[in-house]
């Protein structure tokens, strides 16, 4: 596809342009893949990006019960408004050559309703959330869109599920941001909440991105990334440091802890900073996917550039003991620390850094529930690898491993009975790898530029009338 524009014009022209304008419900847990109530089915939801459509596979038996689900029927419309207005258009314009490769983002993330009757869906280049009925969206019904709520800003990203699937939290990409919406109809301190209701905010460094809440769903695990569509991917070029050009092109990349109950940050590191205190410095501050292990004290991370994770205890004491910077006003905590820094083979030695996609060398990390295994998308690496917990080493997925492709995975999720699921977003399928024998035991098509992968529910009754 021929971009409008390349990303360095893209990202100069909405510069310019900013410059000149200026519990009624059932709580089900759903931090991570558990077994559906009665009634409904366990399935496994697949956003294909470019395309605009989800898939559904049963997470079971890992059959695929529908594809090709529009989940833009609104298309035209949206389009039309963001012709007639020329900041949303320069935005559009920066989502489709940047982030999106010179395509449409239309479908980043989704989380279904506990009753699994709607889907939530985050739709980057159309800056939105939608919730969507899920029957009529199967049968085709172009009215399947129920309620929408347009971004502050121009761009919508990464999303979050309480794990009483009460509340979803909303990547605000231009707004330093995270927005809160409700996922249920209720009343709650007498005034009645309807599904999709704006609710709170939370403040992010530049481009928020993750968004993890603990198991109990006290807190919330963010990070922001960074400026990742702007170029000045080197902090150095042979002995020119260039260090204080890229933090200040890339701007303010953190990680941080939100408390739930006051929706306030009550810790917030510069995981670079804290990369170069353990040892390794020059590596990026920008948190990417993350896996928050049981007990919820270590968590691991990827960040832009490397291949491979980091190992983050949030307890352990501050490695200099003293307050070596703040973040956004915020002091650098006296714990938390970087304990490992676990690498994984690169398959792309020479690929100049402005060729990843999004700053991502690896993009996609997860968990099993005992905790012991990580499973990683080695995004320009072509592979994913399961990685012992305890030892750091790794198991191979790959084209020459499986017989089938596995061209830049970009999610890898927990489903259930230890299973991980992982997006192929240049194979345009999903791959499935049992967490306990190390095998792979699903590879399926999906859509164009298969993206977020999440577990969820649909009705048993809507479930038994699809797939074969």
């Amino acid at each position: 596809m021929k971009r409008v524009m390349s990303v360095g014009a893209a990202a100069l022209a909405v510069t310019a342009t900013l410059l000149a304008v200026q519990p009624a419900a059932a709580a089900t847990q759903r931090a991570v893949a558990t077994a559906a109530p009665e009634g409904l089915r366990d399935v496994m939801f697949v956003g294909n990006n470019w395309q605009g459509t989800a898939s559904i596979i049963d997470a079971d038996t890992r059959e695929m019960l529908k594809s090709g689900i529009n989940l833009i029927p609104d298309k035209a419309q949206e389009l039309q408004d963001i012709h007639l207005n020329p900041v949303k258009l320069a935005f559009y314009l920066v989502v489709q050559a940047g982030p999106g490769e010179g395509h449409d983002q239309y479908v980043d993330d989704m989380f279904t309703t506990n009753d699994g009757k709607y889907l939530a869906v985050s739709r980057p280049s159309f800056a939105d959330v939608v919730w969507i009925d899920i029957a009529k969206a199967i049968a085709g019904d172009p009215d399947s869109i129920v309620h929408e709520e347009q971004m502050d800003g121009y761009r919508t990203d990464h999303m979050g599920l309480s794990p009483d699937g009460r509340r979803l939290v909303v990547s605000d990409s231009t707004s330093r941001q995270v927005i809160e919406y409700s996922m249920v109809d209720e009343v709650v301190g007498g005034k009645a909440v309807t599904m999709g209701q704006r609710m709170r905010t939370f403040v992010s460094g530049e481009t928020p991105h993750e968004n993890t809440y603990s198991k109990d769903g006290s807190r919330i695990f963010h990070a922001s990334i960074g400026r990742v569509y702007l170029p000045v991917d080197y902090p150095s070029l042979g002995p020119l440091d260039l260090s204080l050009v890229h933090d200040t092109v890339k701007s303010d990349r953190w990680f941080q802890v939100v408390d739930n109950a006051s929706f306030a940050v009550t810790q917030r590191w510069d995981i670079g900073k804290e990369l170069a205190e353990a040892g390794h410095p020059g590596m990026s501050s920008a948190v990417r996917p993350m896996a928050v292990a049981p007990g919820e004290r270590f968590i691991y991370f990827q960040v832009s550039y490397f291949h491979g994770l980091v190992e983050f205890d949030t307890k352990a004491a501050d490695l200099d003991g003293k307050v070596g910077y703040t973040a956004g006003g915020i002091a650098e905590p006296r714990v938390g620390a970087v304990k490992r820094v676990i690498p994984l083979p690169n398959r792309v030695p020479t690929m100049p850094r402005e060729q990843y996609v999004n700053d991502s060398a690896h993009h996609g990390l997860s968990i099993n529930a005992a905790g012991t295994t990580l499973c990683a998308a080695g995004t320009m690496d072509d592979y994913a690898a399961l990685v012992d917990r305890k030892t750091g080493n790794h198991v191979i997925f790959d084209t020459a491993t499986t017989g089938h492709s596995y061209g830049k995975p970009y999610w890898t999720t927990e489903g259930l009975n230890d299973t991980c699921w992982i997006s192929l977003s240049e194979a345009d399928s999903v791959a499935v790898i049992d967490t306990n024998t190390k095998k792979e035991i699903a590879y399926l098509p999906v859509g164009d530029h298969p993206q977020r992968v999440r577990h969820g529910f649909v009705p048993e009754a809507l479930a038994a009338g699809l797939g074969s």
